[in-house]
């Protein structure tokens, strides 16, 4: 990877943005030739005496996580997961996302390889900060979000594949699982375009194959700390669920069509009043040192934050229903995935997928993946 040209690096990294100059390309590129060079074999940080005894233990944790990844999950053997770099920052790219203040309709940002995406990935956060702070003054609500990993779809296992992060490592066991996971699974297979499609097959990957982790491979301790999380995130999903559908309402009533925008804006401030009470009383029943994990997305949510987060989540129950119908079976789960994700369009691939499950997709976000849109 240290010799590969920066051109190689950009057209791996066509994922991380959109319409982007040269200097955009140029910082993508850059970024992830850090992270490459940052990377060494988890066996030379195992041998390395200057490691800490918890890095090594969480270390080799992910060297069986990989090796479940590959004989029980049927995702792709190869080098990605194999090495680790610390990166001495907290994320390993900011996440830009942006939509209008009445909409939940995510801005598209446009390749040519990996089509549309509804976000622009920075290496720096100052940087994602003045594109979010940019789109603002267009009129647009935005959000910046740390992102802890993020997958070059195979693209670069041939310089090394995509390493451990420190930005991740110290997850809980559980929710390291969940994360190599999801990484893997978008090396299965990728829609250029669609957004929706490829977060929420990757987050049924995540969350099926970490329960199966769970169940067979990890300690009483583990599976109860993933427990206690996971029921909170479940309730907090469920909250935003209710949150983006009661916006829409409201973006999509008979006020929001006469124009009537100061109506339209009283309906939006109540759901938000609503999800922000709401949540204060779930955070109140919540224990342990996780309770206020999503106390910042709440105070800085808005149109923006709510459709990226639809994204990861409105088509996980169908992906669910057909690995279930294809009888758990993850060789017969992944074909299918991908005979659904040839379909030439959007609405056929929603569609073929609801006609195998019988389950609609929930039209939270009403996310445009950006098919019909050039750069």
């Amino acid at each position: 990877m240290r010799a590969a040209p920066a051109f190689t690096a950009a057209a791996a990294l066509l994922l991380l943005g959109g319409c982007a100059d040269l200097g955009y390309y140029w910082q993508s590129a850059s970024g992830h030739i850090g992270i490459m060079r940052a990377a060494k074999p988890v066996p030379d940080w195992l041998s390395d005496p200057a490691v800490s005894e918890p890095l090594k233990a969480k270390l080799e944790l992910t060297q069986r996580i990989r090796r479940f990844a590959v004989t029980e999950l049927a995702l792709p053997d190869n080098p990605s997961y194999k090495s680790y770099a610390d990166l001495r920052r907290p994320a390993a790219v900011w996440n830009v996302v942006a939509a209008p203040p009445y909409s939940l309709t995510l801005k598209n940002w446009c390749f040519p390889v990996a089509g549309c995406v509804g976000y622009r990935g920075y290496y720096d956060e100052a940087a994602a900060r003045a594109e979010a702070e940019a789109q603002r003054s267009k009129g647009m609500e935005s959000a910046v979000y740390p992102v802890p990993a993020y997958s070059t779809l195979g693209w670069m296992n041939w310089a090394g594949g995509d390493p451990l992060l420190s930005t991740f490592i110290g997850y809980p066991e559980g929710e390291l699982a969940r994360i190599v996971f999801h990484e893997l699974a978008h090396q299965v297979l990728y829609v250029p375009g669609d957004t929706v499609f490829n977060e929420s097959y990757a987050t049924a990957v995540e969350r099926i194959g970490g329960a199966l982790w769970l169940q067979r491979e990890a300690s009483d301790a583990a599976r109860s700390e993933y427990a206690r999380f996971d029921g909170q995130r479940r309730q907090f999903r469920a909250l935003a669920l209710d949150t983006r559908r009661a916006l829409n309402r409201a973006y999509e009533s008979t006020e929001a069509k006469a124009g009537d925008w100061p109506a339209v804006d009283a309906m939006k401030k109540a759901a938000m009043d609503d999800f922000r009470e709401r949540y204060a009383r779930l955070r109140a029943e919540w224990q342990g040192p996780r309770q206020g994990a999503y106390d910042g997305w709440v105070a800085r949510a808005n149109n923006a934050a709510f459709g990226a987060q639809a994204a990861y989540d409105d088509l996980v129950p169908a992906f669910e229903a057909l690995f279930e119908r294809e009888s758990r079976n993850w060789t017969r789960f992944y074909k299918e995935v991908r005979r659904i994700a040839a379909l030439p369009t959007t609405e056929e691939r929603r569609n073929a997928l609801q006609t195998a499950t019988g389950i609609q997709q929930t039209n939270s976000s009403h996310n445009n993946n950006g098919e019909e849109h050039g750069a």
